[in-house]
């Protein structure tokens, strides 16, 4: 019998939903941040990795350094006095002098860093395109490396007729799925964003979770799309006019928007899935069918060594049996 508690009928309808708690904001947490201080962070890492890095005035009075994200930091505080800091690894998808996938990457980089994040992003310049003879290739190996390093990947690409592009999918093409027995992105977490050049497209975030489940990574729920990426971010500043450049805070910032509180939204998610799954990564990498497979190859080798065993037996009988024979060796005349 219909209640009056259903008359919006499926839409709105409230009735099966499990009751939240509201988690109201630690005001003592407000601008706090886990980054890691200069001097206390690898000179090499910083210089390579962490082009996003800003000025430190601008950086302690930027838009990301007045979110209210107290959640996540007690999360992310909690774990680093038991954990190492979380292992980030950024890639984007564009070569382009003003790249806004690269822009909004850093934009994302800079939350996760003030979360407490080792965030290190890879520039996809000067990696060959994928092919059977640049395995070694320096950029290719950097981009394994940090792939394995990583506890969790960030993915932002344009979205280039319809779809990821070529300089993205190309990057995810140099990791394997599978080196030997260690597959190096599985078990790891992602998060995914794409910027367009015209309206608002789901097209490519929805193609790079295909790639994440392809790589058995998990893609947490929540994901950015920014339509008109060229309207999105503020002009550069030119660091010379220090006020200015203040003002600017940098430079090529992402603008206030819903856009921008849906990519705060999912860097926030990433941290909280990320501290929740690294401490299992482990137990999501075992698998029936892999626990299977080890198995038969146990016994297969077992088998094989106790064969090469028996045979050994068996030689040695033979030359005991012989007299001028020893282990298997003609000895007449010596």
């Amino acid at each position: 019998m219909a209640t009056a508690d259903r008359i919006n009928g499926d839409l709105n309808n409230t009735e099966v939903l499990r009751k939240t708690l509201e988690i109201r904001p630690d005001s003592s947490y407000a601008s706090r941040s886990l980054a890691i201080l200069e001097n206390q962070d690898d000179h090499a890492v910083r210089a390579r990795y962490r082009p996003f890095l800003q000025h430190q005035d601008v950086a302690k009075s930027d838009w990301i350094s007045k979110l209210e994200l107290s959640t996540a930091l007690k999360m992310a505080e909690a774990d680093m006095a038991s954990n190492e800091r979380l292992k980030v690894l950024v890639l984007y998808g564009s070569l382009r002098q003003r790249s806004y996938s690269r822009l909004l990457a850093y934009e994302s980089a800079r939350i996760l860093f003030r979360l407490g994040c080792d965030v290190r992003v890879y520039d996809p310049a000067g990696l060959p395109v994928k092919d059977d003879v640049n395995h070694d290739h320096a950029k290719v190996q950097e981009l394994r490396d940090l792939s394995r390093w990583s506890d969790g990947h960030l993915w932002v690409s344009p979205e280039q007729h319809g779809i990821l592009t070529a300089v993205f999918k190309n990057q995810i093409d140099w990791i394997p799925l599978s080196t030997g027995s260690v597959r190096p992105t599985q078990g790891r977490t992602l998060a995914i964003a794409q910027v367009s050049g015209g309206s608002q497209s789901f097209n490519t975030v929805n193609a790079l979770r295909i790639l994440g489940r392809w790589m058995r990574m998990f893609a947490i729920p929540n994901q950015s799309s920014v339509p008109k990426a060229y309207t999105q971010f503020t002009d550069e500043s030119n660091p010379d006019d220090s006020t200015a450049f203040l003002q600017a805070e940098g430079g090529s910032r992402l603008m206030a928007s819903g856009n921008r509180d849906r990519l705060v939204d999912c860097m926030e998610e990433f941290v909280k899935y990320t501290i929740i799954m690294r401490q299992h990564f482990d137990l999501f990498n075992d698998r029936f069918s892999e626990r299977v497979e080890r198995e038969a190859k146990r016994v297969h080798e077992e088998a094989k060594k106790e064969e090469k065993e028996k045979a050994g037996e068996e030689g040695n009988s033979k030359n005991l049996n012989g007299a001028n024979v020893v282990n298997g060796v003609d000895v007449s005349g010596i």
